[in-house]
């Protein structure tokens, strides 16, 4: 028998604040983190604002700042929210933890590309007769301009190798960077290597910012994001019929993961329990989700089936056995439509019946820390009894008909959630948690 994976600790660096209380507290009260870009000027992007986080500096969550200088932002992300998820675990105060039995697994995007001087050594090494880059003067400029550790801080190991160093951390450490999807998939991976016995502990999750230059040029040149620029607080809007695309979000969110087992011999308490994880392809288009939502359907059927769950089963209440859907939700017309059709598809008739909805509608899309962070909230829903709504739904898709707990957050008793990632490329990963 496969050994019961629970959560123990979990931490969060969001647009909406960097602690678990007074995030949930303005995702209860349905608060936007959306506002003007005034990381670099974007005055003449389509589109000007993002959900940044602000006044955070990860020194106030390290042993030693030096150790963590140059940090990328998501490094330093990471470091604040696996610090909430370290201390929360207890691990900090647990005698004769081995740390080569805990491992880290994350879903981190790259750090951020040192643009301007990035764009001062092309500029440097452009010879204008050949119309061709001159590799001499280019490497001359390169040494001039770019920074060594700002360079190496791009690659996506990085946070995995701060977190290590920052809590001595010796086991398994992975990274995957799935797209969207990332976090999830970490988490899941996570999960089953717990299960197949190569660690005691994982402190796993996601990381990433895409707010600069390239970042945001890239997902305009797709299309992806709403250019609502007259009305910022409101732009996202999962399931509406007026959305036009999804926004920018930054962030990470870090859980401990550990075996039931070696919780309760540490005198840990869990939080919840990682039941089911679900992983699928679409094998389709880089940008498309398939039409008919094969992926997403074959992801949540996996968890659902690795959990125990029956889709069409009810408890004894008349209740499904999920009891609330953390949406993938961008707010884009195709991502909405085909997550709405893959639920229906699952569950069938009783899908109407449970609830869901997309947090980004307050923090935006967090890119590969987005699954972690939503997964959390789900474990803030079982133990505050509290779903949290899908804002600026005020004029809904006719077309969409499930209960997206529309603009104000609902009471209700909590003990099993579904979190759905979907990433550019196909990707797709669902996980259930439930109360232990």
């Amino acid at each position: 028998m496969k050994p019961r994976v629970v959560i123990t600790g979990m931490g969060w660096i969001t647009p909406l604040g960097h602690d678990l209380d007074s995030v949930w507290e303005k995702i209860g009260a349905g608060r936007s983190g959306v506002s003007p870009i005034n990381r670099f000027d974007a005055a003449t992007f389509p589109t000007t604002f993002a959900a940044q986080v602000r006044d955070y500096d990860h020194n106030d969550y390290v042993r030693d700042p030096a150790a963590h200088a140059g940090a990328a932002k998501n490094s330093q992300f990471a470091l604040g929210a696996a610090r909430q998820a370290w201390d929360q675990s207890g691990l900090a105060v647990s005698p004769n933890v081995d740390p080569r039995r805990i491992g880290i697994y994350l879903g981190a995007g790259e750090g951020v590309l040192d643009f301007d001087n990035y764009a001062r050594t092309d500029l440097a090494g452009w010879d204008a007769d050949r119309k061709a880059i001159d590799h001499a003067k280019w490497a001359a400029a390169a040494r001039t301009h770019l920074d060594a550790t700002c360079e190496i801080e791009q690659e996506p190991n990085m946070p995995a190798s701060h977190i290590a160093r920052e809590f001595g951390i010796r086991g398994p450490v992975y990274n995957c960077l799935t797209a969207c999807a990332a976090s999830t998939q970490a988490i899941g991976e996570a999960f089953s290597i717990l299960q197949r016995g190569d660690a005691d502990v994982m402190v796993s999750g996601g990381t990433h910012t895409m707010i600069h230059v390239l970042g945001l040029t890239g997902f305009i040149r797709l299309t992806a994001l709403s250019n609502r620029n007259d009305d910022i607080q409101s732009a996202s809007r999962p399931f509406s019929r007026s959305r036009d695309g999804f926004v920018m979000g930054e962030g990470s969110g870090i859980v401990v993961l550990e075996t039931l087992e070696h919780a309760q011999a540490r005198g840990a308490t869990p939080l919840a329990e990682i039941t089911g994880y679900g992983s699928s392809a679409d094998a389709f288009r880089i940008t498309d989700m398939h039409p008919e939502g094969r992926g997403p359907s074959e992801a949540i059927r996996q968890a659902l089936r690795q959990a125990g769950i029956t889709a069409d089963a009810v408890d004894d209440a008349g209740r499904p056995l999920v009891h609330y859907i953390s949406a993938h939700g961008t707010g884009t017309q195709e991502n909405d439509s085909i997550e709405t059709l893959a639920v229906k598809t699952v569950f069938g008739d009783l899908a109407p019946r449970i609830p869901m909805s997309s947090i980004k509608s307050m923090m935006g899309h967090l890119i590969a820390a987005a699954g972690a962070v939503e997964l959390i909230a789900c474990v803030m829903a079982i133990q505050r009894g509290m779903l949290p709504p899908t804002i600026n739904l005020n004029d809904p898709d006719p077309d969409l008909d499930l209960d997206y707990v529309a603009n104000a957050a609902r009471s209700a008793v909590v003990e099993t959630c579904l979190s759905n990632s979907f990433g550019f490329g196909g990707q797709n990963d669902t996980l259930i948690v439930r109360k232990v």
